[in-house]
């Protein structure tokens, strides 16, 4: 299987926002077409330590994660990493593409001296408890979320 996990490249936006469409449980919140507003979010969690991966599968991109690093107001400030986006094309799991995903992911929270690498899972998706739980994950907490506005503008609006 000639797989690579690297950094996500403004060309691969497009087919990273279909895949996280396709594995949203409100795949009408993205809209693919607006490569820019994506790359905006690559280039905020670069400036703060953290990367968008991919999974390179014979040439295409069939799988993302983002790896968000911040100081914790625990552990007296230590870095920790949170994952979000953690998609991989449905017809090509079971191959060892999201653990490899995970571990890349891992390697980058260890070189940036985090602490810990937390993510949420939506309780709906049993399959991907169990890859995560599968891949030395322990499931310790609760998730809770609050929708704050329609399309999430961010930071200075629409």
């Amino acid at each position: 299987m000639a797989l690579r996990i690297r950094p996500v490249a403004y060309g691969d936006v497009g087919a990273c926002a279909l895949l996280v469409q396709a594995g949203s449980l409100t795949p009408e919140a993205e809209r693919p077409d607006q490569v820019d507003a994506y790359w905006s979010a690559v280039q905020e969690t670069r400036a703060r330590l953290g990367d968008v991966l991919v999974a390179e599968f014979e040439g295409e991109v069939v799988g993302i994660c983002q790896v968000m690093v911040f100081p914790h107001f625990q552990h007296t400030g230590s870095w920790c990493c949170e994952l979000e986006s953690v998609h991989v094309r449905a017809d090509l799991r079971s191959r060892g593409i999201g653990s490899a995903l995970l571990g890349a992911a891992e390697a980058l929270a260890r070189q940036r001296g985090c602490y810990r690498l937390q993510l949420t899972s939506r309780n709906v998706r049993e399959d991907a408890h169990r890859f995560y739980r599968a891949n030395g994950w322990d499931q310790t907490s609760q998730g809770f979320k609050k929708l704050l506005a329609e399309g999430g503008a961010g930071p200075g609006g629409p």
